[in-house]
């Protein structure tokens, strides 16, 4: 391709139709050899009158033709490949991000039961308390009934 001319050899013949030729392998119709035979450019050598196209030149066109074809597979097994690593990556980073919600869920699941657990241990502490409240205001209430009684006593000497 480009500006310099394809070191490959290129032999090519009409099958046995002679309507198709077949190049190196590759067959290709009547249509594609006749492009091939018209210049590529207007300034091009041209071989007018005889209609004969130079046969270097032809060689050299269905060179050209060849390497644009395994070119062009060449992208085409270049995309499907990429297409294929962007598939598992993607596959792979779903695992990850599954993966992740699994352990974030186990981890707030573990949470919730200790946060759980410590509120049940704070109101039975708050339970407790409550009782021992209580319990100090009923030995209080006895001890200020005790009081009275005795003051009343005493008042009554």
């Amino acid at each position: 391709m480009g500006g310099s001319g394809s070191t490959r050899r290129v032999t090519f013949e009409a099958d046995e139709n002679e309507n198709i030729t077949v190049v190196k392998g590759v067959r290709l119709s009547d249509s594609v050899i006749d492009r091939m035979k018209e210049p590529s450019s207007p300034s091009g050598r041209q071989h007018r009158g005889s209609g004969a196209v130079n046969d270097e030149e032809l060689k050299k066109r269905i060179a050209e033709e060849l390497a644009l074809e395994r070119a062009r597979r060449d992208s085409e097994a270049q995309k499907r490949r990429l297409k294929q690593e962007q598939m598992y990556i993607q596959d792979e980073f779903g695992k990850l991000l599954e993966r992740e919600r699994i352990s974030s869920n186990e981890h707030l699941t573990r949470a919730i039961l200790r946060e759980r657990a410590a509120t049940e241990e704070e109101r039975q502490k708050a339970q407790r308390l409550a009782r021992q409240v209580e319990e100090k205001e009923r030995e209080l209430k006895k001890h200020d009934a005790y009081y009275k009684e005795q003051l009343a006593r005493l008042e009554e000497r």
